[in-house]
């Protein structure tokens, strides 16, 4: 995508992958390789032939340290388990590069603040990798809310749930952030967040926790109730029910509804409906890769596009202090 300010024969950036995984595999390096403005240049994981098979044009790294101190690295991608986030963003802002970080970003607030003072101090760009926000219905839905298209907003309702992390997986680990807030809260908290734009500068209060624990101890199913200003948001999130995205939106004047999936539409048309004071409107969106939109923004960013749109890290330092309480109020419930 070429946006305002990009410059037609600028250096692609060059990006370096830590972890090999699924998400790299099939979204992050098809993206980097389709995108306007980058190149996926090395790949770091224990696995050589799995990082091969991403297909960076450098070189292959059994090491995550050895891809940090590869100086023609631009921007890592860090795409680890989320207890790993932390140590090698840090590491990697050390280094002097920028970071685009899988979410959630940090396991508390106070990582996430961590981190954000360490990119403020090395001068480099740290951004959460929250895809659906590069989405065009979702920058859509977020504008229209803004602007007061359906007045005041004093309702949302948002979740996303679907079954079957497979035994052994990280997510399973309470120590290695698993569970269903970390690993699809920031999506659904996420939005009961910026569909309240009104609520952004005061402090967020959680009303009401319901969680459903697996035996290892992460949450399955939890279901948050929070006030935002004067409006009240639901979140139900889960890593053990049927498959359902949703994002419900009332105001004084009207609703916002986007249609399933609410947050990973990719590679698919999407649809929003708005009711407003002038009737109802579908809006419909053509077929995207929110992926490759995120990577160019963050490339544009990296070569001083001053147009490309990053998600603010005061946001990712919202949501963690959300899920920070919600633990907290767990927590106490249980003693």
């Amino acid at each position: 995508m070429t946006g305002a300010g990009w410059q037609t024969g600028t250096a692609p950036v060059r990006w370096g992958f830590l972890g090999a995984g699924w998400i790299a595999a099939r979204a992050l390096a098809p993206a980097v390789h389709a995108a306007d403005g980058a190149s996926l240049l090395a790949v770091a994981a224990r696995d050589e032939a799995r990082a091969r098979r991403l297909g960076p044009s450098g070189r292959v790294y059994p090491e995550y340290a050895a891809l940090l101190a590869d100086p023609a690295v631009e921007v890592v991608y860090v795409a680890l388990s989320n207890e790993a986030h932390l140590p090698w963003t840090l590491a990697a802002l050390q280094a002097g590069k920028h970071v685009l970080c899988e979410k959630p970003l940090g396991l508390t607030a106070a990582q996430v603040r961590e981190m954000t003072d360490a990119a403020e101090h090395a001068g480099r760009l740290l951004v959460e990798a929250t895809f659906s926000r590069w989405h065009p219905r979702t920058r859509r839905a977020e504008a229209l809310l803004r602007s007061g298209a359906v007045g005041a907003v004093r309702e949302v309702d948002a979740g996303f749930t679907f079954p079957g992390v497979p035994a052994g997986n990280y997510r399973w680990e309470p120590a290695r952030g698993g569970g269903a807030l970390y690993d699809v809260g920031p999506y659904a908290v996420g939005a009961a967040l910026w569909a309240v734009p009104d609520a952004a500068a005061s402090p967020v209060q959680v009303r009401e926790v319901t969680v459903d624990q697996a035996p290892s101890g992460v949450d399955l199913t939890s279901t948050v109730v929070l006030d935002l200003g004067a409006a009240r948001a639901s979140v139900r999130v889960s890593i053990a029910e049927p498959a359902a995205q949703w994002l419900r939106v009332r105001g004084e004047e009207g609703a916002l509804v986007l249609d399933e999936p609410a947050f990973t539409s990719w590679l698919a048309g999407s649809r929003m409906v708005l009711d407003d004071r002038t009737g109802r409107a579908e809006l419909a969106f053509a077929p995207v890769d929110p992926y490759q939109l995120m990577v160019e923004h963050v490339s544009r960013a990296v070569r001083g596009d001053q147009s490309a749109w990053l998600l603010p890290l005061t946001e990712s330092h919202r949501v963690a202090v959300v899920l920070d309480r919600v633990r907290d109020l767990v927590g106490e419930a249980a003693s």
